[in-house]
């Protein structure tokens, strides 16, 4: 069986470096064992907040340790979490909040535009929650079951699509309820 072999249709000489050929025993060995060519850190691990915390320090971020031990920090001026929940610490889940509240009467537009988001896009999800006082928070979240956990490369394309993609979903929400102060009279 040939498995991420070269694409190549035609061969001048014999079989190249990065032809593997596999009995399904073999197969099975390879990918637990993280896979033909691993890459040294590309197996999967369990994820903590100490790795969440060092992928963090290693892109050079700025973030604080809340009185519950997670991580948080501001981007663009919005508030996200890096949350490592359940049991046994299997779900990773990042979750950002816009750095404006609506009042209750905007709620209706809210909701359109989270259902409209989550209906064409994958990532993040998106919703609206109203506090006792009546005003209304906007929330986007990526949340990951990792219970075999991630190598340091997924969990860093995890944790970047938690941000990226909330950052995306929030400036639609600044275009959409342009921001008063911004504006010129």
């Amino acid at each position: 069986m040939r498995f991420f072999g070269s694409r190549r249709t035609s061969r001048t000489s014999g079989p190249r470096a990065d032809d593997v050929d596999l009995s399904s025993t073999d197969l099975e060995a390879v990918l637990l064992a993280g896979g033909v060519g691993r890459v040294t850190g590309a197996r999967p691990s369990p994820v903590t907040r100490e790795r969440v915390s060092a992928w963090m320090d290693a892109c050079g971020f700025t973030y604080f340790v809340d009185s519950d031990g997670d991580l948080g920090g501001l981007w663009h001026g919005r508030l996200f979490y890096f949350l490592v929940l359940g049991d046994e610490g299997e779900v990773l889940q990042v979750r950002g909040q816009w750095h404006r509240e609506a009042s209750i009467e905007r709620l209706g537009e809210i909701l359109e535009l989270c259902n409209a988001w989550n209906a064409d896009h994958i990532w993040p999800k998106t919703y609206a929650r109203v506090r006792d006082d009546g005003a209304v928070v906007v929330c986007a979240e990526v949340t990951v079951s990792l219970e075999h956990g991630a190598s340091d490369t997924q969990l860093g394309q995890l944790l970047h699509c938690g941000l990226s993609t909330g950052a995306m979903f929030f400036e639609q929400l600044d275009q959409y309820f342009v921001d008063p102060l911004r504006t010129t009279p």
